[in-house]
């Protein structure tokens, strides 16, 4: 099975219980590509680069640069889940966002810092992550285990202004070039239905 043809999840959250907007929050490498990605899906209203995974006074990037205080570079995906599912965010996580097989790296970025996980708010979002997971590693579709760790959301801290929307402001930095642009080809590509310009 290639990752073109990604299963969906086995469970779903129904939306009549779910309010107007949630949030989701998901770590996997440098928050600017990320960010930009979940900004192109249609039913999602904003998306705020952070870290998640330390505590509040440890939340500067300069310091999480460091690799030693237990956040990832994250982001808070806000969201309405009568246009767009927590689900097909996790889709979109996993085939295009970046790469679940990579342990505390992405690419050229290396450090628990970059680190691949999914922060749940709640047990909906946990029990739908890990069933994902398990139907993911059980057909086969990525070559290696994933290595995405499910933990509790303890707290989410924007990072510094700089980096919000950091590929609207500059899509011709060198990075983003190399790194970022041919995840959003790729999502125009592949998933079409809910891209958003």
């Amino acid at each position: 099975m290639s990752r073109a043809t990604l299963p969906d999840p086995a469970t779903n959250i129904p939306t009549s219980t779910a309010p107007q907007k949630q949030t989701a929050v998901f770590a996997g490498g440098c928050f600017w590509g990320i960010e930009a990605v979940f900004e192109h899906l249609k039913g999602v209203s904003d998306v705020v680069s952070g870290f998640s995974g330390g505590s509040a006074t440890t939340a500067d990037y300069e310091m999480v640069s460091s690799g030693e205080t237990g956040h990832a570079e994250s982001v808070k995906i806000t969201y309405d889940p009568s246009q767009i599912s927590y689900e097909q965010l996790l889709k979109i996580y996993f085939l295009v966002a970046h790469d679940p097989t990579q342990l505390n790296q992405q690419g050229p970025d290396m450090g628990t810092q970059y680190r691949s996980a999914i922060f749940f708010a709640n047990d909906e979002q946990k029990r739908v992550a890990l069933g994902y997971i398990d139907r993911l590693n059980k057909a086969h579709i990525f070559q290696k285990p994933i290595v995405t760790q499910i933990v509790p959301l303890n707290g989410f801290y924007a990072a510094e202004e700089y980096h919000q929307n950091f590929i609207d402001r500059h899509p011709n930095y060198p990075y983003v070039v190399v790194n970022d642009l041919p995840k959003l080809n790729q999502l125009q590509t592949q998933f079409p239905d809910i891209y958003k310009k």
